[in-house]
């Protein structure tokens, strides 16, 4: 395995200006400090920022094919390089860098080159053979996001790893996109290929999209690699064996222990091969409910893992909010983000390029109490769509309409929130776990926390890689019956079974709980949180920007003051974030719907 982990950008068939395209690589330097790389052409660029974590002197993107006719950028890992090296035989390599398969995978198998490769990418390539031919492709699970302006009219279009790279190309526009704040409230951040940006949209995960003069824009999604049943008994060697090969690096190598049990999973089969292994848990200064630094001491002493503990003081989290929305690029309403982003800077601080994590189990398991309540409703005859949207989401529909002016809330109508797929997806065919998995797989898992993960931890120039989210990982997921997932109120069975005698009891049988801050217990009057919100949430802000009604944003204000509780707080801080996020990018004038969102 070798690594050329990047931020990518590009354009086809506009007009940039150098300045353009150096503030575009400047803007997500932070995920790629150790090289640039770039070619321009008659309408074309592509361009890359390098982190180095394998085969740290070569590397050197753009990635050509001999005579320069097909050049290659990307992001990411691809972990059978070698092998597809050894298969392309007729071809020559210019190092052991991953990515330097990918022109002649290209040469060899044209659009479907994908369909060969293994790993986490986001990659952008440029075919001269003929008129300038643009290819954009991302891995099955979303690891790695491409965001993208396409106008038609125009025939242009423009791509970046970010958001806020992105936004630095002149065409590209902050006009909100109107449905957003609804959607955003309704599912915590915006799912599907629609941003809070009126002009950007997200590549999907498994999605490839060719770009030239004469066709336009077509996306292709490719179907995932089926798997056969019953492989759920092979769960512990096929995780141990992704955590073995994921540790490979010419970089120091960390994991990060919550406390709970996916974690430390990966951090006691982490240890198994390297013994030993740095892991990182992260705590908050003064006391609070829901402290899990001793769990994860636990399992660390358990694996025989060095322990670090990072400890934050929330006094800072006001001032860290800003950089935090910023890197995401949209507002996402999980207070978990804050704590990501510190965790991530005290893992490169502490010397460390590359950092293993436990996301993705809860959706390739079934670890949710949402899931778990919903196939109690189900076998109960009850209706458990409602229900189970409505956790999803800040606050439940009626709720969240009652903060709108009545001008927002006419615009914004009174559907879902959900992007029309992810409805139809939840009404379709097969039992309601069966359903929900494919869902939040598809949905959820990408947008919510796998973008989350990938640009809180490039801020810091720390690339994270997810064992849960490997195809092969994957692939036993979706074998699983309804009752290895959920069964009798138990969750993520199987994966506890895979576990069994690998964990301290203290871990095992816990109480499970989500990695995130205690926003209910510091979003109180007196904490500095409050006072930052009270500061930013203010009548004639919200009267501006005419979407949230100031007299029902002051009546959670009271309720949260003289009753603090999850519910309310939690609001507040989506509020708190998604004001912070319209500063940052001076996020304006609305533009019409664009994607229309089901009903």
């Amino acid at each position: 395995m070798a690594g050329a982990v990047c931020r990518i950008y590009g354009h086809l068939n506009a007009a940039v200006s150098p300045h353009e395209l150096r503030t575009v690589a400047a803007l997500q330097r932070h995920g790629g400090p150790d090289g640039h790389g770039g070619v321009d052409g008659e309408g074309f660029a592509l361009g890359g920022n390098r982190l180095a974590v394998m085969d740290l002197d070569g590397g050197q993107q753009p990635y050509t094919l001999p005579g320069g006719a097909v050049r290659v950028v990307f992001n990411g890992e691809i972990y059978n390089h070698r092998e597809l090296k050894a298969r392309l035989g007729g071809h020559s390599f210019p190092d052991d860098c991953d990515g330097s398969v990918l022109p002649a995978l290209y040469a060899e198998y044209g659009d479907r080159f994908t369909d060969h490769l293994d790993g986490m990418y986001a990659v952008a390539l440029i075919d001269l053979r003929a008129e300038p031919r643009l290819v954009l492709a991302t891995d099955p699970a979303g690891m790695k996001p491409l965001f993208y302006r396409w106008d038609p009219a125009a025939g242009t279009l423009h791509f970046s790893s970010e958001i806020g790279s992105l936004l630095a190309f002149g065409a590209v526009s902050t006009d909100l996109w109107t449905p957003g704040l609804d959607a955003y409230l309704a599912t915590k951040t915006p799912f599907g290929e629609q941003t809070m940006f009126a002009d950007i949209k997200v590549l999907p995960p498994g999605a490839t999209a060719v770009c030239d003069r004469p066709g336009g824009l077509r996306i292709r999604r490719r179907e995932p690699v089926q798997c056969e049943a019953g492989a759920a008994g092979g769960l512990q060697p096929a995780l141990a064996e992704q955590v073995r090969r994921l540790l490979t690096a010419d970089v120091p190598v960390a994991t990060i222990t919550s406390g709970g049990l996916d974690s430390s999973l990966v951090t006691t089969l982490a240890a198994r091969t390297h013994p030993g292994v740095h892991t990182f848990n992260i705590a908050y200064r003064g006391s609070w409910p829901g402290d899990e630094r001793h769990f994860a001491r636990a399992a660390a002493a358990h694996a025989g893992a060095a322990y670090h503990q990072v400890e934050i003081d929330p006094a800072d989290f006001p001032a860290m909010l800003a950089d935090v929305v910023w890197h995401l690029g949209q507002p996402n309403a999980d207070p978990i983000t804050l704590s990501t982003f510190a965790l991530f800077r005290e893992v490169r601080a502490a010397g460390f390029t590359v950092a293993l994590t436990g996301d993705a189990a809860d959706e390739v398991f079934g670890g949710y109490d949402r899931m778990r309540d919903a196939v109690a409703d189900e076998a109960a005859g009850r209706p458990w769509i409602p229900s189970y949207v409505d956790k999803l989401g800040v606050l439940p529909m009626a709720r969240r309409h009652a903060l709108y002016t009545d001008d927002y809330a006419r615009e914004v109508g009174a559907g879902t929130g959900l992007p029309e797929e992810a409805e139809r997806m939840l009404h379709g065919p097969g039992s309601a776990l069966s359903r929900i998995t494919a869902f939040e797989l598809a949905h959820r898992l990408p947008a919510y926390h796998l973008r989350r993960v990938d640009h809180l931890s490039m801020a810091h120039s720390v690339e994270a890689r997810l064992p849960f989210c490997q195809p092969a990982i994957l692939d036993i997921g979706r074998s699983l019956t309804d009752d290895q997932r959920v069964r009798g109120g138990e969750v993520k069975r199987a994966l506890y079974a895979a576990a069994a005698g690998l964990l301290p009891d203290s871990v095992l049988r816990r109480p499970k709980q989500p990695f995130t801050l205690p926003v209910a217990a510091m979003l109180v009057p007196g904490q500095p949180l409050w006072e930052f919100a009270r500061d930013l949430l203010t009548a004639a802000e919200l009267r501006s920007d005419g979407q949230l009604d100031p007299v029902a944003v002051d009546a959670l204000f009271a309720t949260q003051a003289d009753r603090p509780g999850p519910a309310a707080a939690l609001a507040l801080w989506a509020l708190l974030v998604h004001q912070v996020w319209r500063a940052q990018f001076r996020a304006g004038a609305r533009a019409p719907r664009g994607t229309e969102l089901a009903a």
